[in-house]
């Protein structure tokens, strides 16, 4: 019953988090990745530099006429993306950080080890941007669809369309503070904006409808055993005996996406962040917003009834 009892105190902090995140993508912007924009991606490393990093290697590949839009590092290995130069123009920016790095001990062939190389264009980026929109929207209306009917047998004491209401705007703070947090690290050029992250946001959908979908359908068994005459204490017991088993799940994810994001390569490490901002933030949107505020709708729907 803590919960509910201090419901306001979590809904001013998703609030304030939801209003920071909306200013973030307001002032920073989302820098988009080739995938989205076109240009080339390429991982390397880079043998005669065992301690060079992201930021030194940004440098010099400003210095040899090719200024980087993004620059990551994992493991000794080099993310980089690049405008969409064609070979010609790769093959002597290579060469340059080739000779800049050049030592006497090691051939000039092996200093850089590229592991992939890949170009995409203005026009292919622009269709990726728009299915992932796209994609998106579906999502969301299928929630709404879903949760709609499957809460369709409850009337009492809320009508059931706010069980859904409730589902999409724990929703949006899932996906919109997740995106405010990259919004940023985007700006600061650690990253850039690509189809693994919003496939990270369909994951982050997904992932908390189901645990707001939990605890709401120990509401409404709870209400069917009970009636709904307490409906603050039904909702306050529901999630107490969902609570252990939705922070359980959460944590036993948040180690796996941890150890990804510390240990994986780079091309899936901000992949791993994505996802692990989501599922912690739709945790505590499960318990502590989606709930919380079907109790404030219902007080409002009491009152006026």
């Amino acid at each position: 019953m803590w919960i509910i009892r201090y419901s306001k105190i979590w809904l001013i902090i998703g609030l304030v988090l939801v209003i920071s995140s909306l200013a973030s993508i307001g002032i920073f912007g989302l820098q988009l990745g080739p995938d989205f924009i076109g240009g080339r991606t390429v991982e390397w490393t880079i043998t005669s530099q065992p301690d060079l990093t992201a930021e030194g290697l940004k440098d010099a590949l400003t210095e040899a006429g090719q200024k980087p839009r993004a620059v990551n590092e994992q493991n000794g290995m080099f993310r980089i993306d690049l405008e969409p130069i064609n070979e010609e123009q790769y093959n002597q920016l290579k060469q340059a950080i080739i000779l800049k790095y050049d030592t006497e001990e090691i051939a000039k062939d092996d200093i850089i080890n590229e592991q992939s190389n890949s170009l995409i264009s203005s026009s292919i980026g622009s269709e990726l941007r728009n299915r992932a929109l796209i994609a998106i929207a579906i999502v969301l209306v299928a929630i709404i669809i879903f949760m709609t009917y499957v809460f369709r047998g409850i009337s009492y004491p809320v009508p059931s369309r706010f069980y859904g209401l409730t589902a999409i705007i724990a929703l949006i703070h899932d996906i919109i503070i997740p995106t405010g947090i990259f919004a940023y690290l985007s700006s600061r050029g650690i990253l850039q904006i690509d189809v693994l992250f919003v496939i990270a946001l369909l994951s982050i959908l997904g992932s908390s409808v189901n645990d707001t979908i939990v605890v709401f359908d120990r509401i409404r068994e709870n209400v069917r055993r009970y009636g709904g005459d307490d409906f603050e204490g039904v909702v306050g017991n529901s999630i107490n005996q969902s609570l252990v088993r939705s922070i359980n799940t959460s944590v036993s994810l948040l180690v796996v996406l941890g150890a990804i994001f510390l240990f994986g390569g780079v091309s899936v490490k901000y992949f791993a962040l994505a996802l692990f901002l989501g599922i912690a933030f739709g945790t505590y949107s499960s318990i502590f917003i989606a709930s919380p505020l079907l109790i404030m709708i219902y007080r409002a729907w009491y009152k006026k009834a």
